[in-house]
């Protein structure tokens, strides 16, 4: 008698075509039975002759966009079934995931620009391969009842293809056609309707130098035309942006090789079912969309909308940003984009779908993430073991949330710097959306050291409301966690943590660290020459004062004043350093880079965070590489010293020289600095994080460095390096320590 067999299936395998293809093979193969989703993933009943088979292709043939974890068969009861069905979802408890937004496909493609199809020109094409899945879902399973498009009723045809297996469109949870689908309104700045066809006015609007809001997959984009410096430069007023780099999006990569230099790993990441925005090496300069610096982002359509904008505007370029007031979180309902964008944008190009989660462009050069968001976000990050479920709420400044399932994590869209109460707000609506979806209830919340942050203040409420504990986590030892745990790396590292501040065990500011990791534990091994910080917080919004702090340390403090004579607090400055008042200091590495940049005359004030860093890295790549400065460094009982190097930048006259000799002489610093660790610990792995990591010169030296030494390195790829991965970090700290449970 033949085989029966209970087959089940995890990964993202809902509303990626799973079922249709599980339909489809088990016709081919002759067999009969069912399959269905439930919260676990997909449950198949299978009988026949060929079942391993059936098995085996299971997870060698899936959809493009589904990813197949495992696929678990066991022998179960005959039935005697006569076809091979497909029926209704299952309930229970959810230990799916949902899939991530995808960008339309070509199929699709060829029906939106066919005129005898009919959705020919329809803005809200879609099937089971691409559209919106993650913003539009509220919980799962992954089914229409459970997302924005439940108020659309489906018309005889679409639920005609909703309903046959053998149709692309089979259970594509957001069918619809111009039929039964949303609807595009174009309004003026008033509200008002404005009569045409919404796509061809809103064209009109953008060619006359107008700011239109979008309404896109996660959230609005301000879009204007980015060769028109005129509209860009009021969109920097009314959105209150000085001089912080746009995206721009364009038509495909033959438009983006027009602007920047395109490689094939930019091509594949443009062209992409993802659709990051992808920093690339500047080819020609687009007056305000990134000044001074070396690259610039650019994007391919996303959804139906902008590829018939751009269909039929195909030269276009156009500026799209994240619509959203100064600082806070993105615009996504309609009533709430009249509002909050009211003085900003000209007119709307809206519709009646609703975005269910707000969700942010994701930011990216080929290897390494910016901002991980729309795209990627729920993918699952597969951790080195089971640990109990935890919520890690992350930092200050670029906040992310993670809640692990098992040997699962997952970490939220980008939700930004918590430093209002509109940002505070979608950072809370986040948990409780990750949370709920997942259907997790965490043993443990994990947060930063830092007592004043509102995430952690956030964390110590959560979890004196539930009686589980709240676990800090150093932030430089969640840094190097996350990389560790995205890697599969349980054994003790060498972590190299660089980034602007953190709050260090023993109280003070770090950000130059150089750490010995194994998972829950840490030993702080050494750190660059603490700093001052004249005047606190403030020094890293004004890079002339870590300039000042450089010229104390070299007791060359009586030249402050004089340099800096354009500025009315230099004598204040010098005097606070002289007498060593309100000047706490820090190991950061990113104040070195300010340092520097105060000293060249690159930046005396940042408009935004790491403005002064990124300008620095931007001279040095135009320079080109240049040799070290020998004996530009010292290295005492595991402190890095670089005042030599700062000696030699102080009399510097030539910014892009003493740029590229700075980045070259840190690199090569830290490349012996770490090797000796190396030697003393016997550890030959680094994990390296933190935001100066995103600096292309300093990561690709102590990449070729390393290895040149035998030293391996381990970077973020799955997440930034920046504290958009820290919440990953805490996570994996916290549900390693042992701790989790009832407080």
């Amino acid at each position: 008698m033949p085989e029966a067999h209970r087959i089940r299936v995890k990964g993202v395998v809902q509303g990626v075509g799973f079922r249709p293809f599980v339909w489809r093979l088990a016709h081919a193969l002759g067999l009969q039975g069912w399959v269905k989703n439930d919260a676990v993933g997909v449950d198949i009943h299978a009988e026949g002759e060929r079942l391993d088979e059936f098995a085996a292709r299971l997870r060698l043939d899936a959809p493009p966009l589904a990813r197949v974890d495992a696929v678990v068969a066991t022998e179960t009861e005959w039935l005697g079934c006569r076809d091979f069905l497909i029926v209704a979802s299952a309930g229970g408890k959810v230990m799916t995931a949902i899939g991530h937004d995808t960008a339309t496909c070509a199929d699709c493609l060829a029906e939106l620009f066919d005129p005898a199809n009919r959705r020919h020109r329809h803005p809200f094409i879609t099937c089971t391969h691409c559209g919106p899945r993650y913003t539009v879902t509220r919980r799962l399973p992954y089914d229409r009842p459970q997302t924005s498009l439940a108020p659309f009723p489906l018309c005889p045809d679409c639920a005609r293809e909703y309903t046959d297996p053998a149709d692309r469109r089979f259970h594509a949870e957001t069918i619809c056609c111009p039929n039964c689908g949303p609807r595009l309104q174009l309004l003026d700045a008033a509200g008002r309707p404005i009569a045409g066809d919404p796509l061809a006015a809103t064209l009109a609007l953008l060619e006359a130098g107008k700011i239109v809001a979008i309404k896109g997959l996660g959230g609005f984009h301000l879009a204007c035309d980015a060769t028109n410096c005129t509209t860009v430069a009021a969109l920097r007023a009314r959105k209150q942006r000085e001089e912080k780099p746009f995206a721009v999006m364009v038509a495909d990569v033959a438009q983006a090789a027009r602007y920047a230099k395109v490689g094939a790993g930019e091509t594949a990441l443009l062209e992409g079912p993802e659709r990051p925005i992808v920093l690339l090496e500047k080819k020609v300069e687009l007056a305000g969309i990134a000044p001074g610096l070396a690259e610039i982002g650019l994007m391919l359509p996303v959804t139906p909308i902008q590829f018939l904008l751009f269909h039929d505007a195909p030269e276009m370029a156009l500026v799209m940003t994240s619509a959203n007031p100064h600082g806070e979180p993105l615009v996504i309902g309609n009533d709430e984009a009249l509002a909050r964008l009211s003085g900003i944008a000209d007119a709307f190009l809206l519709h009646d779908r609703d975005i269910v989660v707000r969700c942010d462009d994701s930011v990216r050069r080929e290897t390494v993430f910016i901002r991980r968001a729309r795209g990627y976000v729920p993918r699952a990050i597969r951790l080195p073991r089971e640990i109990p479920p935890v919520l890690a709420v992350g930092g200050w400044f670029k906040n992310t949330v993670c809640v692990t399932r098992g040997d699962e994590a997952f970490v939220s869209q980008h939700v930004g710097d918590l430093d209002n109460a509109a940002a505070c707000g979608f950072f809370e609506e986040t948990v409780a959306h990750l949370l709920s979806i997942l259907e997790v209830e965490p043993q443990c919340v994990a947060h930063d050291l830092h007592p004043d942050f509102h995430s952690t203040r956030f964390a110590a409420a959560f979890a004196a409301e539930r009686g589980i504990h709240a676990i800090g986590v150093q932030h430089h030892h969640a840094h190097i966690a996350a990389v560790c745990a995205e890697h599969g790396v349980t054994e003790p590292v060498l972590g190299l943590a660089l980034d602007g501040v953190g709050l260090g065990a023993d109280g003070t500011a770090w950000g130059g660290e150089l750490l010995r990791v194994e998972c829950a534990r840490f030993e702080r091994l050494g750190h660059l020459r603490p700093l001052a910080l004249p005047g606190g917080d403030v020094a890293a919004r004004e890079p002339w004062r870590m300039a000042a702090a450089a010229l104390h340390a070299l007791g060359h403090g009586s030249e402050i004043a004089t340099r800096f004579a354009d500025e009315p607090a230099a004598p204040t400055v010098a005097q606070m350093l002289a007498r060593g008042f309100h000047c706490p200091t820090t190991s950061s590495a990113g104040r070195l880079f300010d340092a520097v940049a105060g000293l060249l005359g690159v930046r005396r004030r940042q408009s935004y965070e790491g403005q002064a860093a990124m300008l620095l890295e931007g001279l040095a790549a135009r320079h080109g590489p240049v040799s070290p400065l020998a004996d530009g460094w010292r290295m005492l009982e595991g402190e890095l010293d670089l005042l030599p190097l700062f000696a030699y930048l102080e009399d510097c006259e030539d910014a892009a020289a003493g740029a590229a000799l700075f980045h070259a002489t840190f690199s090569a610093a830290l490349v012996d600095w770490v090797v000796a660790a190396a030697h003393r610990t016997g550890l030959r792995t680094v994990a390296a994080a933190g935001g100066c990591l995103l600096n292309r010169l300093l990561s690709a030296a102590l990449r070729s460095s390393l290895a040149e030494r035998g030293v391996r390195l381990i970077e973020a790829r799955a997440l930034p390096p920046n504290d958009g991965g820290l919440s990953l970090g805490q996570a994996w700290v916290a549900g390693s320590r042992g701790v989790c449970g009832r407080a």
